[in-house]
């Protein structure tokens, strides 16, 4: 393929180094590439209240329309921004190998802890996620939970300014902006565990186009791909969105890969767990059993009142 690649994504400093560490992966093969910034809804609306329907693909939707339309050949997304039921047409070429999964608790300069157990009772923790906010109320009652809007940069200077005493974000976004030193406490799982394939990034094609797929085909990760494989599969199975009180992440234990789930009712009063080891040949499957434990604890439930919502906070795109 001697023309350059057209390599799609949203145009945000983090989404952007995203695309260019793809690009150089591919330039490592010998294929070049450009990048081809897209504006999405998610990006246009980040500071909205949408329904819970509509926020389950507000960070991809534009960048699927264009592989679909031709303006790109391949699109490059964070994964635990990507909707679990894949678009016709597209698929999933690769799944690099995966950051820092953990999310991660940013303080500013009146607070000082080295755990959640520390922040001292009353302590302001701003966030818009609803998986974040329903643990926190589950986890540390005696703090207090408040909305917090805005990209990575946003937050951070609202932290800064002093609007909020704490905010958490996905080590992954902190590394890769190369801000590691804003981290103050690294949460850990499996009490608290992030979104299903939170720290991957995946490569989007067009199903049909078999000369991008060969081409994407060497930077797939087999462990990362299994993995959150079946992560997406349980939310998928519970039939979750982007905006939902769902924890999934493989940890392994002792060498043994085990899939832990959580989900929290939107107060924080009722929080569910269920673990299985994992089968490398049908991790989907892991995923689906994990999601039927859960379902048969109450989790349908607790879907259901978030579905029921007539809005929620935008994802917050970090």
């Amino acid at each position: 393929m001697s023309a350059a690649l057209r390599i799609a994504t949203r145009g945000s400093e983090l989404a952007l180094r995203r695309a260019r560490a793809v690009q150089a992966m591919l330039a490592a093969q010998g294929a070049e590439s450009e990048i081809v910034t897209v504006k999405t809804s998610g990006d246009k609306q980040f500071e909205d209240w949408l329904s819970a329907a509509s926020s389950r693909a507000v960070f991809t939707r534009e960048l699927e329309n264009a592989l679909l339309k031709n303006k790109a050949d391949l699109a490059v997304h964070a994964l635990s921004d990507m909707p679990t039921e894949a678009m016709p047409g597209l698929a999933t070429g690769a799944v690099l190998s995966r950051d820092d999964p953990r999310d991660v608790l940013l303080l500013n300069r009146l607070i000082e802890a080295t755990s959640l157990a520390e922040l001292p009772r009353g302590t302001r923790v701003g966030t818009s996620n609803v998986r974040c906010r329903s643990l926190l109320l589950a986890l540390c009652p005696d703090l207090e939970v408040v909305h917090l809007r805005g990209d990575l940069p946003t937050r951070l200077r609202k932290l800064d300014d002093g609007q909020v005493h704490a905010t958490i974000a996905s080590a992954a976004a902190l590394h890769r902006l190369e801000i590691s030193p804003r981290i103050d406490v690294y949460l850990e799982p499996p009490a608290w565990l992030p979104a299903a394939g939170q720290g991957a990034v995946a490569i989007q094609i067009r199903e049909a186009d078999d000369a991008i797929r060969a081409i994407v085909a060497p930077l797939n990760d087999r462990r990362t791909h299994i993995d959150t494989g079946a992560e997406r599969a349980l939310l998928a199975s519970l039939e979750g969105g982007l905006q939902s009180p769902v924890g999934a992440l493989v940890v392994t234990h002792g060498g043994v890969p085990v899939l832990h789930a959580v989900i929290v009712d939107l107060l924080g009063r009722q929080l569910l767990r269920a673990e299985l080891p994992m089968d490398d040949d049908q991790p989907e499957l892991v995923g689906v059993r994990v999601a039927n434990e859960l379902r048969a604890m109450g989790a349908s439930r607790i879907l259901d009142s978030v579905r029921g919502a007539e809005r929620v906070a935008a994802p917050q795109p970090d």
